[in-house]
């Protein structure tokens, strides 16, 4: 059979190109969804998580890009970081498994490409910026035209609703063959994907779901871990209902605060004279498990400092660590998670060496019980709304990546923060710096009287009257090192 017989085969039957020239057998609801893509002009994947969708899109861009002649395709995702960490890296995946796409296509960090024909053969990676508004977008989105063409949208579920009129602006100008492809974890009520779940006389939905009493489910999420999630958080838990059964929750899921703003707060630093008597306060995280830290986290009114980590310690030897802290500072009060007993010996070893470390339970009822589903959830908005006040946080790309990909909703109208499990998932490591950062919100805390008036805070510098401020943003300032 020769090669535009294949292709020709592959144009009519997606599925048929995934199993041969990439040696894979997709999935029920990826055969699903290859197969309904050549007629459907607009298809969606409503998705939990971890199923496979990413790579499905990428199976679609190159189907598209071999089968057509000269199509344009744009890729977008929901930030620059995740186009190129997922989407971008599975095209180049799929693309490496293929000698027929290494030969025929080159791979840029923005394009992919037609050896042959690079201008008018491709497909392009599209990003638009975090604060862009509806015209921003639509400006970093246009311009995709041909008579093939093809927009693949990645994790939509949390997409401005700005973006979806842009990508199907491709129907207006009576091209040959056009289709919108999206997919994404139901998190908004509002967006392209949720678009598509509330037109489905316009859409093609694939919904794709883990929970383990469904027979069709994703065999790319185990039923333990499903059945897990299910059996501690319950069925109708709105992140269940997201990440374990790809259904929309009672009400959207949002970030707690967004890149710039912690951006911000990593480029302040505050002196002696801006913080004033402010309590001393550490908040102490206690690792649960192997690939957990502990976590020392130092926090003085509006300024916190670079945070301690600790690795496969003992209580006794973690406790030794936090007494020389709290000595050394002059520390007002320490919290320690106390959830689940892990943080049991750290505080039994802190009462004989003298001090009064206070045990918080995340899962305990929060102060204003009536608005927080929780004492975590109390905390973490606590710690926002520091940030937005002015705090400065050290640097550090975990602590940005749990503060931002962190979600809460309502439930009984109160506010519920992701479970810290289905967030560890998510990022990859756990939010322990997180954890340990917002435990310095568990209780007010006053400094001691007999020497408040005297501090000086922690890492603060005799006064040099040729020096920049301080509360200059860190790359401003003159580094002898260039």
């Amino acid at each position: 059979m020769t090669l535009p017989d294949h292709l020709a085969r592959w144009r009519a039957h997606p599925a048929q190109m995934v199993r041969e020239l990439f040696g894979v057998t997709p999935d029920p609801w990826q055969q699903e969804a290859l197969e309904a893509f050549p007629n459907s002009p607009r298809l969606a994947m409503l998705a939990c998580t971890g199923p496979g969708k990413t790579a499905t899109l990428a199976w679609l861009g190159w189907n598209y890009l071999l089968t057509r002649p000269h199509p344009i395709i744009g890729a977008t995702s929901i930030s620059g970081d995740n186009l190129k960490t997922n989407l971008w890296t599975e095209f180049a995946r799929w693309r490496a498994k293929a000698p027929l796409l290494e030969r025929l296509f080159e791979q840029t960090k923005t394009t992919i490409f037609s050896r042959e024909h690079p201008a008018t053969w491709k497909l392009e990676a599209r990003t638009w910026a975090r604060d862009a508004n509806a015209a921003q977008i639509g400006s970093a989105l246009r311009g995709l035209h041909g008579p093939y063409v093809l927009w693949l949208l990645d994790e939509t579920g949390d997409y401005p609703p700005a973006v979806l009129p842009v990508a199907e602006a491709i129907f207006s100008g009576e091209p040959i063959e056009a289709h919108v492809v999206q997919a994404g974890n139901p998190l908004n009520l509002q967006g392209p994907l949720y678009h598509a779940h509330t037109h489905r006389g316009t859409w093609r939905v694939i919904s794709i779901t883990a929970d383990p009493a469904d027979p069709n489910r994703t065999p790319r999420v185990s039923i333990e871990h499903a059945q897990q999630q299910i059996d501690e958080w319950g069925r109708d838990n709105p992140f269940v209902l997201v990440n374990i059964f790809g259904q929309f929750p009672p009400s959207s899921m949002n970030a707690l605060i967004g890149p710039a703003e912690v951006e911000e707060a990593m480029k302040r630093y505050y002196r002696a004279h801006e913080i004033g008597a402010a309590a001393r306060i550490l908040g102490v995280d206690v690792a649960r498990e192997g690939d957990d830290a502990s976590v020392i986290f130092k926090r003085q009114g509006i300024q916190s400092f670079p945070l301690l980590k600790q690795r496969n310690i003992r209580g006794d030897q973690g406790a030794g660590i936090v007494n020389r802290e709290w000595r050394d500072w002059n520390a007002d009060a320490c919290f320690v998670d106390g959830t689940g007993g892990f943080g049991s010996s750290w505080i039994d070893s802190l009462l004989r060496l003298g001090r009064s470390p206070i045990s918080v339970q995340f899962s305990a009822q929060a102060h204003e019980h009536g608005r927080y589903f929780n004492k975590r959830a109390e905390m973490a908005i606590e710690a926002v709304q520091w940030i937005r006040r002015g705090g400065a946080l050290p640097e550090s790309r975990e602590l940005m990546r749990a503060l931002t990909e962190t979600t809460y909703t309502h439930k009984n109208d109160r506010l519920l923060l992701e479970p810290k499990d289905m967030v560890k998932q998510k990022l990859g490591f756990s939010p322990d710096e997180f954890d340990g950062f917002i435990l310095t919100f568990a209780e007010p805390v006053s400094a001691k009287a007999s020497y408040a008036q005297n501090r000086v805070p922690l890492n603060e510098k005799p006064y040099d009257p040729f020096a920049l401020p301080d509360t200059l943003p860190r790359e401003s300032r003159f580094d002898p090192l260039g």
